[in-house]
């Protein structure tokens, strides 16, 4: 009877001074994901998936901060390199066009244009500020693609239409690729890839950066402080 005593006594003492197992920092848990995903599967899950995006969206992200810190640029502390080359001159009609849809076909055929204008704008004839006199119909066409935006004027009944083309260098080309000027659905859709990798990236990073057992309160002051800035500065602007 006395050993079953001394061993029970014993092993309370070994349980008394056993360590009990660390918590987790932050309470146990994760401040962006539910206790449930707490696994090391999640973890190496979400380390492939911001691995293989960073590969994806590399270049792409690469052409984009490029442009886009040019672009940033643009007015305020104008960074220089962009630049466009602008010719002007007057294309004579063979004959007087019916429509500007028939305007638009030959402006098509004769500058070398495949895409259709992304602009085209009819103003009636009307008075103008001489007493008696009218001028005539006034029409607009714009055609834009990544390499040359090409504007034209015609004044119906004239005899010439008015052409004004812009070609941008390597950088003001590649800033207009930045924002799809001209560009094709193909190249839209490419870049709305780059976009939702780069939310995906962002909401990665930061499960990644806490290891799913970081710190609530340093995640909220990093986010709550980075927000803080964009608004402060967004309505500076």
């Amino acid at each position: 009877m006395q050993q079953a005593i001394d061993i029970a006594s014993r092993q309370a003492l070994e349980a008394t001074a056993r360590p009990h197992p660390a918590k987790p920092r932050g309470g146990g848990g994760h401040l962006f994901m539910p206790a449930r995903w707490h696994r090391p599967a999640v973890l190496k899950w979400l380390r492939r998936t911001h691995a293989w995006l960073g590969i994806w969206g590399g270049v792409l992200g690469l052409l984009f901060g490029t442009t886009g810190l040019l672009l940033n640029h643009r007015a305020t502390m104008k960074i220089p390199g962009p630049a466009y080359a602008n010719t002007q001159w007057q294309l004579s009609l063979d004959r007087k066009p019916e429509n500007i849809d028939a305007l638009v076909l030959h402006l098509q055929h004769e500058l070398g244009i495949a895409k259709p204008p992304h602009q085209k704008k009819v103003a009636p004839a009307g008075p103008t500020p001489w007493p008696g006199a009218v001028q005539p119909e006034h029409w607009v066409i714009a055609f834009a693609t990544p390499r040359a935006t090409v504007n034209a004027e015609y004044w119906v009944g004239n005899n010439s239409v008015s052409v004004k083309r812009m070609d941008p260098n390597l950088l003001a080309r590649l800033n207009r690729l930045h924002m799809a000027t001209g560009a094709s659905a193909p190249w839209i859709l490419l870049t709305d890839t780059l976009a939702g990798a780069l939310i995906v990236l962002s909401l990665t990073g930061v499960l990644l950066w806490t290891k799913l057992h970081g710190s609530r309160l340093l995640a909220l002051g990093l986010a709550g402080t980075s927000f803080g800035l964009l608004l402060l500065l967004g309505v500076s602007a």
